[in-house]
């Protein structure tokens, strides 16, 4: 475990600025009695808008599920190339970051960051527009994630291309979104789907946490993106009233944990950054999976912090995609 005191790693000047920029953002428009100033976030909640032809390479499509609850996502579809490579991608079901309360699948940042996955992985990505916390609470955004699926499996999706093999299909997140991961993976496992098989599971820095204050929690609490006060409103805001840190959606683990020993849990991929305060409860989630007899894999980057996968000038980013790749390829293989 790193003891290096400093709250956060050198980053070059934009990813600073833009991490720094979020952090204030987030505290103007979070209220003492847990809501949000949504009008004023949304101002600087830039989005993207779909792209039917494709954009360096990726085509986009935003798809309804259920427009009474604003559920949809949207669809990168890459390039096929001559000589059959768009034979067969693997799909990946994405749900973004935010804390539980912010951001959408058609951010900038994270349309700009699907459409990456989607050219480098090559594999259609599925990213989910759920809905935020504090206006629906745990576990709406699980049973949104579980809602596609079940679109995805039932419904003949006209966007959806040929080469796309929903019998390699792989369920990820990051922050928030690596717990959604986590959780809609968990209330998908026991259902039988008729064209679809989930085959693992990328948890990038999933935000989890407990009643316990870890030594990570403490030694990094003036960290840009991710301190304590901040993670524990975020947690307030997430889960069912009257709950505390230790509920299973939070401490997965923990003292109310789901024995997941007997599930037919799939192969996870659990991604650690050492100025990440979250690091000790991303371990001990690792730990937890391994211990339940599941196949786990940690990857860890020591020099970053929370969020610097979206970052393309930190050079980690390029690793990390490198490693979901080397992941992807190797759970498809066992099919």
């Amino acid at each position: 475990m790193s003891q290096n005191p400093k709250a956060s790693p050198n980053l070059p000047w934009i990813p600073r600025l833009l991490m720094t920029f979020l952090a204030f953002l987030v505290d103007l428009t979070r209220r003492p009695n847990i809501t949000v100033n949504r009008r004023l976030f949304n101002l600087f909640d830039f989005k993207a808008p779909a792209s039917k032809k494709p954009n360096n390479g990726v085509a986009t499509s935003d798809i309804k599920v259920d427009p009474s609850r604003n559920l949809w996502f949207r669809l990168y579809t890459p390039e096929t190339h001559g000589g059959g490579g768009g034979a067969c991608m693997p799909v990946v079901l994405y749900f973004h970051g935010g804390g539980f309360c912010y951001l959408a699948a058609n951010s900038f940042s994270f349309d700009r960051y699907c459409r990456r996955l989607a050219r480098e992985l090559r594999a259609v990505i599925v990213s989910v527009n759920y809905r935020l916390a504090p206006e629906h609470r745990h576990p709406c955004q699980r049973e949104d994630g579980v809602d596609v699926l079940n679109f995805i499996d039932e419904t003949n999706i006209e966007n959806l291309p040929a080469y796309a093999n929903l019998k390699q299909c792989f369920i990820a997140g990051d922050s928030a979104g690596g717990n959604l991961a986590h959780q809609v993976t968990l209330g998908a496992i026991e259902k039988k789907f008729r064209k679809l098989k989930i085959v693992g599971l990328i948890a990038i820095q999933p935000l989890l946490g407990g009643e316990e204050r870890t030594e990570s929690e403490i030694r990094l609490q003036k960290s840009t993106l991710m301190p304590m006060h901040r993670t524990d409103w975020m947690w307030k805001a997430f889960l069912p009233q009257g709950s505390n840190r230790d509920h299973p959606a939070t401490n997965i683990f923990g003292p109310n944990s789901v024995d997941i020993s007997g599930l037919n849990f799939p192969a996870t991929m659990v991604v650690v950054g050492g100025f990440d305060p979250l690091q000790d409860w991303q371990r001990r989630y690792y730990d937890g999976l391994k211990k339940s007899g599941k196949e786990a894999y940690l990857i860890e980057y020591p020099n970053c912090g929370h969020s610097f996968y979206v970052h393309t000038q930190i050079p980690e980013s390029s690793l990390l995609i490198e490693e979901m790749k080397n992941f992807i390829g190797l759970q498809s293989a066992y099919q």
